[in-house]
């Protein structure tokens, strides 16, 4: 193969994988099925296996050898990063249901997974049960994703989030178990062989993934790792303890990767916010390209042999088994029969589930190639990795474009959560809270002032005693209907803070803050804008303006719009004296009004700002308002 070709399709790989998220993101769709429609159309002019084996110069049948497993590494560092974003404090309400669903959970998909494939596909039970272990994975990479878009209720979001990432290990180990049991070479292995994979397994992940965490936790205490390798130590740390895990007994990387995540991410003494992003970022990449990849090994004319067959199995998984894995474990359990809903209504597989049935389905072909097994046979283990992308395109479109109106119909979850959380909780803040949940959105303030926080809760208004800027207000507070930030506290840094710590929970757009004091100026002591957010009022005011404006006597007026009375009337009106906070259009759809050009608000649209004593005569005919 020419060189230039080579580097055409390494440079082609990571080009499509970004468009397609691209795509996806500017579509609002899920970005797994553009990702596999850019990885299948690049099949059909070069595939990876080709460009592996005329590389090396061998024969076809080495690419795939040369290819799984830096996938599988790949696999293991997003695994790894789903582990990052595990806190145990997330789940003190729903703990023991995501132990069932993790256990019993599991079990019961694996039979019914296994059942179904016997049924629908004809497949032998032994390959059935393979690839039943192997769809017992649902995955982070399309979890997460989905629950960002659907944004549910704390505890039920809590639980998916955690079984998307825990199962993984979890199905790979059950795949590991099927796959020894059923295709060693010397027989099918007794239980006590299969009890001794487990164990093995789970000793290997879990102390290496322990003591692996206990080291990296170690050197950042001691500093002996400096802050700008501390991101790219971790990531090289968990591709080498995975590797090991592999080396040592087969699939054990990922539950060793997935214990080191959760362990440094529950770590009370050291902070991995510079590991965090350099993974989230690093993982994105991964898995634009790995999809990329492993949908341009996909070959149309298998997924063509299943016929009904395999829509009818893709429907089973969607309609009978999760429902039935979800209510048959969660019988009794903490969750109500709403979130117990939710939770069948979502099991998208991903790329674990990819990964892992390409490796198993080349293993289990050749193994049975070898053995001079039947050819229907071998034809079936060669069919695991096409019906497990059949199930992830299944499973993605349902899922992708059912769980959120599924979840709004269950009032789990807004459509475009229109909520304020307000940063501070002065007298006029809560004046401006009070205004806002009056136009009926949902409104939650936070100041360390409890003097502040009990008024606001005496005029009706959802208040906690905790600093923005606390690990609390992320990861207790319920924010569910909550889409933006105000952050109005009386220290410019603070906000600056503020918006900076939860820019990654509302969109760096839906933050906003107070206009520092020096915002205009180039004095050393100002906030750069990169480390603020947006500026909320449609003209600057700062804090020194907005305490002369109070002590004149401004106040929080709410202005109705009409023919009668329109923007430009309201501008002639009130001129300066009135900076407009929000305009409530006359759908019921809240803007927050910044510092930048805003369109003019029509009639029948509400206005609420802050505005001085100056500028209040009496209102002309036609408007309305109310102080």
């Amino acid at each position: 193969m020419h060189d230039g070709f080579l580097l055409l399709y390494l440079a082609a790989v990571p080009l499509l994988g970004i468009t397609a998220q691209w795509l996806a993101w500017r579509f609002r769709v899920p970005s797994i099925l553009l990702l596999l429609a850019f990885g299948i159309s690049l099949g059909y002019f070069v595939r990876p296996d080709q460009v592996l084996a005329n590389l090396t110069g061998a024969s076809p049948a080495i690419g795939p050898r040369l290819l799984f497993p830096p996938i599988s590494l790949a696999v293991g560092i997003i695994l790894f990063e789903g582990g990052l974003t595990l806190r145990f404090r997330e789940l003190k309400a729903g703990g023991r249901s995501l132990f069932r669903l993790v256990t019993v959970g599991a079990a019961i998909a694996w039979i019914g997974n296994g059942l179904a494939a016997w049924w629908l596909l004809g497949f032998d039970p032994g390959v059935a049960s393979l690839l039943g272990a192997i769809l017992v994975v649902t995955g982070p990479t399309v979890v997460g994703p989905l629950l960002r878009f659907i944004r549910p209720q704390r505890r039920v979001g809590s639980v998916a989030k955690w079984e998307g990432i825990v199962i993984d290990p979890v199905g790979a180990v059950l795949a590991v178990l099927a796959f020894e049991v059923l295709f060693t070479p010397s027989g099918p292995a007794t239980l006590a062989s299969a009890l001794t994979i487990l164990l093995k397994t789970g000793l290997i992940g879990g102390v290496f993934g322990l003591v692996t965490a206990w080291l990296l936790a170690r050197s950042v205490q001691r500093y002996w790792i400096p802050d700008y390798l501390q991101g790219v130590a971790f990531l090289a740390a968990a591709g080498a303890v995975f590797a090991l895990s592999n080396v040592l007994q087969r699939e054990a990387g990922l539950v060793t990767v997935t214990v080191l995540g959760i362990a440094l991410a529950n770590h009370r003494e050291i902070s991995i916010r510079q590991v965090n992003e350099l993974a989230e970022h690093v993982v994105v990449l991964l898995i634009s390209c790995l999809f990329i990849v492993l949908g341009s090994r996909l070959e149309l004319g298998q997924l063509a042999e299943l016929h009904w067959r395999g829509v009818a199995f893709v429907a089973a998984l969607i309609l009978v088994v999760r429902p039935l894995t979800v209510f048959l474990s969660l019988w009794g359990s903490e969750l109500k029969w709403r979130e117990r809903m939710f939770l069948a209504c979502l099991a998208p597989r991903g790329i674990v589930a990819a990964a892992v049935s390409s490796v198993f389905g080349l293993s289990a072909g050749s193994l049975l190639a070898a053995e001079g097994a039947p050819g229907p046979l071998i034809a079936q283990a060669q069919l695991l990795a096409p019906v497990t992308f059949l199930v992830i395109l299944g499973t993605v479109a349902c899922y992708g474009l059912a769980a959120a109106p599924i979840a709004r119909t269950l009032g789990l979850a807004d459509a475009n959560p229109q909520g304020i959380l307000f940063a501070g909780a002065d007298a006029w803040v809560r004046e401006l809270a009070l205004t806002v949940k009056n136009c009926g959105v949902p409104v939650v303030l936070v100041d360390t002032n409890f003097r502040n926080v009990s008024e606001a809760r005496m005029a009706g208004l959802t208040a906690d005693c905790a600093s923005i800027l606390s690990e609390h207000v992320q990861e207790e507070l319920d924010l569910s209907g909550i889409g933006r930030l105000l952050a109005l506290t009386p220290n410019d840094e603070v906000n600056a803070l503020a918006t900076r710590e939860l820019v990654h929970v509302f969109g760096r757009a839906n933050v906003y803050q107070l206009a520092p004091r020096n915002v205009d100026s180039n004095r050393r002591q100002s906030v750069p804008t990169r480390l603020r957010g947006r500026l909320v009022f449609d003209r600057v005011v700062n804090r020194d303006d907005l305490v002369r404006r109070l002590a004149a006597g401004a106040k929080i007026k709410k202005t109705s719009l009409t023919d009668k009375f329109s923007w430009n009337d309201y501008r002639a009106k009130y001129g300066e004296s009135a900076a407009v906070a929000f305009v409530v259009d006359p759908g019921g759809r809240l803007v927050v009004c910044c510092d930048e050009p805003q369109p003019k608000a029509p009639p029948g649209a509400t206005l609420i700002a802050l505005v001085s004593p100056s500028g209040s005569p009496a209102e002309p005919a036609g408007a309305t308002g109310t102080s």
